[in-house]
């Protein structure tokens, strides 16, 4: 057998938000086998990887014990030599202050593959994210950009002929960049921005001038931070979709989306989404396009049933059946690949009536070839029985569903209309093991605004998963929270757990769901 050959990937994160990763940098994580990643890599971007995948941090940060670059060098070497696909990812772009140059010499060395993979610098981003250009026709023909670790290295008499400065690692030696500044005639009334955690949910603007800006942040840690020093910081005021006062002290606390999207209805709220274990973020993607910032919380595992047995038999005899019933996109999923290992396929479904409930579950029948002979109105099983198109007395029906915690009250309307059901476990559900350092973290810090539950299971579990990781010593207070469910079995269990709900889908689909929630915060978004 041939050995997979290995290889590095030098990754650039982008100012943080997995939402301003580049596709290819987003495609190369999900496929990574071993993760090494900075201190300022978001949280949220360490979730986009597989579940088996390596992660190994390797931040450096002031004053902290950290990874040298020498250990660095050797890791990636010693994941490259072993076969492995190594994702090394680094905050912004890795050619700008990323310290590439001695990990690329050490891979060369080694002759081991590389690429290098360009993302979005906070350079750029920060002045963006707070509205200020970096360049204007009258007031900025240039800008210069450098990190202000070193100061004393620096050619302060170019630097201060300059029209507009973006300072890296700045925060530390303020007081000794506008100290050189003003050496150099630079005008004590040359506007200066500092923006912390640029496009994120935490990003705060300070503005002023070099004659008083370390008044305003006196006692403040700048770090991480963009500082933008320079004619163009006056325009903030005009570009802003809020009128700013660029002389006022207080701090701005800017959306995770840049501020020319202030206008979505979601931006600002930061949403904690409870799915499946690998299941499609399109949902993220959704609440993503309407301005939210979203946090996702695997709080369902799926699998397949303790036994295959009840489900062999079935579809052994699936010409006796009249109807088949799907109340789930895991049900469509789990019968058919069952259908397929006992070496069948949909014409053994010929004779065999297909009635599903919601519309992903259409969906996902249709990918099967198949197109269902009813789905209910509503998208909720409880409307199947009332709507039904047969008179069901007589009727044999087969129903795979999850292997406990089902649709017991289904069943029990289909029997009583005279329906033989026949139910059989196509896959079961489990509580996951673990949080999301990304979720912890953001339920720890009173961070989340929003939490969505898809289905009962998902409530119950993330109720599970809260006990078992903060019991005794973290209290987790979700009073201004919002609780948002998709539909009502959900809103019942919602209801039963955490005593509320507060939006209800009135469609019970994600989009629904989205819309819901796009309509309570144009109400006030508050408690």
């Amino acid at each position: 057998m041939t050995k997979q050959q290995g290889k590095v990937y030098l990754v650039g994160a982008g100012p943080g938000d997995v939402a301003y990763l580049t596709v290819k940098a987003y495609h190369l994580l999900a496929v990574a086998e071993v993760l090494v990643y900075d201190a300022l890599v978001d949280e949220q971007l360490l979730e986009c990887v597989p579940a088996h995948c390596l992660r190994l941090d390797v931040g450096k940060r002031g004053g902290k014990p950290s990874t040298t670059q020498g250990e660095i060098n050797k890791l990636l070497v010693q994941h490259c030599q072993a076969g492995q696909q190594v994702v090394r990812l680094k905050s912004g772009d890795p050619f700008i202050f990323g310290r590439c140059t001695s990990e690329i010499e050490a891979l060369k060395a080694a002759g081991c593959e590389f690429e290098v993979i360009p993302g979005i610098s906070s350079a750029l981003a920060a002045p963006l994210f707070a509205g200020i250009p970096l360049t204007d026709a009258a007031m900025s023909r240039c800008f210069a950009v450098f990190t202000a670790h070193e100061p004393d290295t620096l050619d302060w008499e170019a630097l201060s002929r300059l029209e507009t400065l973006v300072i890296l690692m700045g925060g530390q030696h303020l007081p000794e960049i506008i100290h050189q500044l003003l050496r150099r005639k630079r005008s004590r009334l040359t506007p200066i921005a500092i923006i912390r955690w640029a496009g994120t949910p935490n990003q705060q603007v300070w503005t002023g001038q070099l004659n008083n800006i370390l008044e305003k942040i006196t006692g403040l840690s700048l770090s991480p931070v963009v500082i933008v020093i320079g004619e163009v910081v006056r325009l903030r005021q005009y570009l802003q979709s809020e009128k700013i006062n660029s002389e006022d002290s207080t701090t701005a606390v800017i959306p995770s989306l840049t501020t020319m999207s202030n206008h979505l209805p979601l931006a600002g709220k930061t949403i904690l989404v409870t799915r499946s274990v690998g299941q499609s973020s399109e949902f993220s993607d959704r609440l993503q396009a309407v301005g939210a910032k979203v946090i996702e919380m695997p709080a369902l595992e799926i699998g397949p049933p303790s036994s295959w047995e009840e489900l062999d038999h079935a579809i052994a005899s699936l010409s006796d059946f009249d109807w088949l019933i799907l109340t789930s996109t895991n049900g469509v999923e789990y019968f058919f690949a069952r259908l397929t290992a006992l070496g069948k396929d949909s014409r053994a479904l010929a004779n065999v009536k297909i009635a599903v409930v919601g519309e992903k579950t259409a969906q996902s029948l249709k990918q099967q070839a198949l197109k269902p002979d009813f789905i209910p109105p509503n998208f909720v099983a409880d409307s199947l029985v009332e709507h039904f198109p047969e008179v069901l007395f007589g009727k044999k029906i087969l129903f795979p569903r999850v292997e406990t915690g089902g649709r017991e009250i289904l069943v029990k309307e289909l029997t009583a209309k005279g329906a033989e059901v026949i139910e059989v476990a196509a896959y079961q559900s489990c509580c996951p093991s673990s949080i999301p350092e990304s979720a912890k973290l953001a339920l720890q810090n009173h961070q989340v605004d929003i939490i969505t539950f898809a289905s009962s299971k998902t409530v119950q579990f993330f109720c599970q998963i809260i006990e078992r990781t903060f019991a005794n010593h973290t209290v987790i207070n979700l009073q201004n929270v919002c609780i948002a469910s998709i539909g009502p079995q959900t809103s019942k269990t919602c209801q039963a757990l955490f005593g509320r709900v507060d939006v209800e889908a009135e469609e019970y689909t994600l989009e629904g769901l989205t819309q819901a929630l796009v309509k309570w915060a144009a109400g006030s978004g508050e408690f």
